[in-house]
């Protein structure tokens, strides 16, 4: 039982689920281009201790936000409306925003408390892990049987339209179908899945480790930057002809950047609209979209021929297509990656949406200190706040902890 159920509401929850966060070893803005991502799950998540109440109202409490003993969160499930709850609270309460406006709640209320330690702005997915432990937890309590891809919209819905952030399908997927020692190799155009392992004791990956490191610069994707990059790939498709950016071959990326600027200016005179974005810039973003589609596939080649020791050089060119194409990096993730590399990494890059986050870094074990204590150095000398490293042992999805 999550600590402070009873305290707070008395009883016993109904069930305890947990959710972890995510890290994405390569993939990054292409999950709302239909395309590949690979990330894996953290030992960091989310627990959530949830009962059903029969009083049609949300009651939430969370252990990193005044509780327990702190103010009680409390919305009535039927006047849940998107942006009507602020915070953390949000995220929860969208979730069941979501799951009354798919039919699958019948005026149900929930009692639900909180707890987690995946670090909030660091780019790991928080939210994704808070909406998926929900999610999981309702789904148990009603006897939804929901599958994970349906999970997943569910949690996905709640964060991109009850809260507001235009986010990819990745984060939660990852949270739900990830397991223990592998990547998930996700396909988010078919939501065709696979588990990749991830094992950097063999073949020609012995003495390797993934470093992940948060800068502590904070990641905030609402103020428009993600819904920008995501407006730009989707016109781009729309001038292109194709159903996402996925759809452009790496064959074929020189001969539609070629034809993009005219392509763009049909777009726009047809819809009677001025020109939308600068065409260098949305040649850039496409670029970016479909050289790291094909990263990502050389990546699952190289770990399924048990070669990792060579994608390093696939992080660090996803790091500077990030950086320089989607222009989505800050002093903080370029700092890191170039500290790690100066100090022998074999690849590093950022990982999540950017604007702040955290890095991953592959390193030989030998070198792992060498590399985290060259980039805390590199930090001091820049005047940035120390940065932190975060336990990134490839874990479990999204499970039950008790109940049911």
């Amino acid at each position: 039982m999550t600590p402070g159920f009873s305290d707070v509401f008395g009883g016993r929850p109904d069930v305890v689920w947990h959710a972890p966060g995510r890290v994405n070893l390569i993939g990054e803005h292409t999950d709302y281009n239909d395309g590949f991502v690979l990330p894996w799950a953290l030992p960091l998540g989310v627990t959530a201790a949830l009962r059903r109440n029969d009083s049609g109202v949300l009651r939430m409490v969370s252990r990193q936000h005044g509780g327990p003993g702190g103010a009680v969160v409390e919305v009535a499930v039927a006047g849940l409306e998107p942006g009507s709850v602020d915070g953390w609270a949000g995220y929860p309460a969208g979730v069941v925003w979501r799951l009354r406006e798919a039919g699958l709640l019948a005026g149900q209320g929930f009692d639900l408390v909180v707890d987690g330690d995946v670090p909030a702005g660091a780019g790991l997915s928080s939210s994704a892990a808070l909406e998926c432990a929900v999610v999981r937890a309702i789904d148990d309590v009603l006897g939804l049987g929901l599958s994970g891809p349906e999970a997943a919209a569910h949690a996905r819905g709640a964060e991109n339209e009850f809260v507001g952030v235009p986010s990819g399908v990745m984060d939660q997927m990852a949270s739900l179908m990830c397991a223990e020692g592998s990547v998930l190799f996700l396909d988010t155009r078919s939501m065709a899945t696979r588990q990749v392992p991830l094992d950097l004791d063999t073949g020609d990956g012995g003495g390797l480790t993934l470093l992940l490191v948060d800068t502590n610069a904070p990641h905030q994707l609402v103020d428009g930057e993600y819904a920008d990059r995501q407006r730009a790939c989707a016109r781009a498709a729309r001038a292109l002809g194709v159903a996402a950016l996925r759809d452009i071959p790496p064959a074929g990326l020189d001969a539609a950047l070629a034809r993009l600027d005219e392509a763009l200016a049909r777009l726009d005179a047809a819809a009677g609209t001025g020109p939308g974005a600068d065409a260098d810039v949305v040649r850039r973003r496409v670029r970016h979209v479909v050289t790291e589609n094909a990263r990502v596939l050389d990546v699952v080649g190289l770990l399924d021929a048990g070669r990792p020791g060579e994608i390093g050089p696939l992080l660090t060119d996803s790091h500077v297509s990030l950086r320089d194409d989607f222009e989505v990096t800050v002093p903080e993730l370029d700092t890191a990656v170039e500290a790690a590399l100066g100090a022998g990494a074999l690849g590093a890059r950022m990982t999540g949406g950017g604007f702040g986050g955290s890095v991953v870094i592959l390193a030989r074990s030998a070198d792992a200190a060498a590399v985290t204590d060259t980039v805390a150095a590199a930090f001091a000398a820049r005047g940035f706040a120390p940065p932190r490293p975060v336990p990134a042992t490839p874990s479990a999805g999204a499970h039950r902890i008790s109940g049911g």
